[in-house]
């Protein structure tokens, strides 16, 4: 059947349960339990109350076998006609896969042994209109799944799984940071300019103050007020949003665990990260070691750490003082031709670094003494002006974390904020935070800060290989409408 063709008949089924008095869209239906809750404790004879949705439906003469599933599992009911009497065995006609439904019963095994619920009454709940697909698996572009995860979810089970250990990631973050002393906050998402990071801003405007705003880039500078009002350490599981480019490591919308403790510093940051992930692969899989697109990873602590700065130079010769041009001579020698929008020493640095990342190994690796120029908001190394107190952390090649300890000289802070402005490549909408350098002034105490990318590592913890397979709805393009087909040329 075409799909209107299944809608109508659908409609029809929809009409004659209405024209029986019958809501097919009913309301609260309480009492209900897990259907893994009634499998884990089966008790034969126990009345249990029930709701899920049809994924299978069957008739054999005065027996009707349906597949309910729920958020947790599915069983199968056992709908007989002189149990439930033939006017609502009737109905049974007008169910579809995909409907939801209300049910009162009791478990029972059948003569093949297989758990099931005797039927007493059920309720439509909410009628399905349109059909689920058949063969889900086969579908061979994935957009249509990012576009309907209602249908994923319903139809996939490792698709469901894998945002259910999502949720149990973050309540283990939460978990273990509230362990130490942590105290989750909420900064704004809409801000009065755009900070805290690198990145081309969503921008929009405030009818009512008449001024523009944009979504956040970073709450980094909105966390470090709070250090200057005396939460010592504090974190923010967080939405952060940057116009840009999209790919399988990058989504405009995600999200970031930041971190940041008083009188700490990188080293802190950088044991912080190293228990919190290598507890957190323990905890979801049993194991320090977790395949990950045919490779395995192995989070054992403690984690092997390396120098950028040296890296750097073995590999390009580049000093963290070279000029743009010289950068940019010393990585055309090593890579030949490359395409800078504008020469600066970050543009320069932004190529040396993806070209780095395709190099980093799978295992969880600390790269440390970043260029400072780099990094404006970290100290630098004592004795060492040019180099950062930070680190990056690498997971199967991916940035995962960032980490320094947190500058807080005002007057280094402006001088360094304003030299960054002008080396900026990604956007001209950026500008001194004047209110975050008074609150330096104010005072703020020594401090480590952390970022962990929660997506990416989600990616990793549950074999993901995009970003958008963690993200339950991520940013499309909108659908060309078949108008807009028409005449378009045919791919193989």
């Amino acid at each position: 059947m075409e799909v209107d063709e299944i809608k109508s008949v659908r409609i029809e089924k929809l009409n004659r349960l209405r024209s029986k008095g019958i809501d097919p869209y009913g309301g609260k239906f309480p009492g209900v339990e897990a259907i893994s809750v009634l499998l884990s404790n089966f008790t034969e004879g126990r009345k249990v109350i029930v709701a899920g949705r049809i994924i299978a439906n069957r008739k054999h003469g005065k027996v009707q076998f349906i597949d309910l599933l729920d958020q947790t599992a599915k069983i199968q009911l056992y709908i007989k006609a002189d149990v439930v009497g033939e006017e609502m065995f009737a109905r049974c006609e007008d169910l579809d896969i995909g409907d939801i439904l209300g049910v009162d019963g009791e478990l029972f095994k059948t003569h093949t042994g297989q758990n099931s619920i005797r039927v007493v009454r059920f309720t439509v709940l909410s009628k399905s209109l349109m059909t689920l697909p058949e063969k889900w698996h086969g579908l061979k572009d994935v957009e249509i799944r990012y576009r309907q995860r209602y249908v994923d979810l319903i139809a996939n089970p490792q698709v469901r799984e894998l945002f259910l250990k999502r949720s149990r990631i973050v309540s283990f973050v939460r978990s273990f940071l509230d362990g130490r002393g942590f105290l989750e906050v909420e900064t704004p998402m809409l801000q009065p300019m755009a900070g805290g990071a690198r990145g081309r801003p969503f921008k929009s405007v405030h009818n009512a103050y008449d001024m523009e705003v944009f979504l956040r880039i970073a709450p980094e500078l909105y966390l470090k007020r709070l250090l200057v009002g005396g939460f010592e350490r504090v974190y923010e599981i967080n939405r952060n949003f940057r116009n840009e480019g999209i790919s399988t490591r990058h989504n405009p919308e995600f999200t970031m665990l930041e971190v940041y403790q008083a009188y700490g510093d990188v080293n802190d940051m950088m044991d912080l990260t190293e228990n919190l992930v290598s507890a957190l692969a323990k905890e979801l899989t049993g194991s320090y070691k977790v395949a990950y697109q045919g490779r395995e990873i192995n989070f054992t602590p403690p984690w092997p750490r390396r120098s950028f700065a040296k890296i750097v130079k073995q590999g390009f010769d580049i000093n963290p003082d070279d000029n743009a041009e010289t950068m940019l001579a010393k990585v055309r020698q090593k890579k030949g031709k490359v395409h800078l929008e504008k020469l600066t020493r970050s543009a320069v640095m932004k190529i040396v670094e993806e070209l780095l990342d395709a190099e980093q190994t799978d295992n969880p690796i600390f790269l440390t003494e970043y260029f400072a120029f780099l990094s404006p908001l970290a100290k630098t190394k004592p004795g060492e002006p040019m180099i950062a107190d930070r680190f990056e952390c690498f997971i199967a090649g991916m940035e995962v974390a960032n980490a320094y300890s947190e500058l807080n000289d005002p007057i280094e802070q402006r001088k360094r904020l304003t030299d960054d402005l002008q080396d900026d490549v990604e956007t001209g909408n950026r500008s001194l935070d004047e209110d975050f350098l008074h609150a330096l002034e104010i005072g703020m105490p020594p401090a480590g800060g952390l970022g962990i990318g929660i997506d990416r590592l989600v990616m990793v913890l549950t074999d993901a290989p995009s970003i958008r397979d963690v993200i339950l709805f991520p940013l499309l393009k909108p659908e060309a409408k078949k108008e807009d087909l028409k005449g378009a040329p045919v791919t193989q």
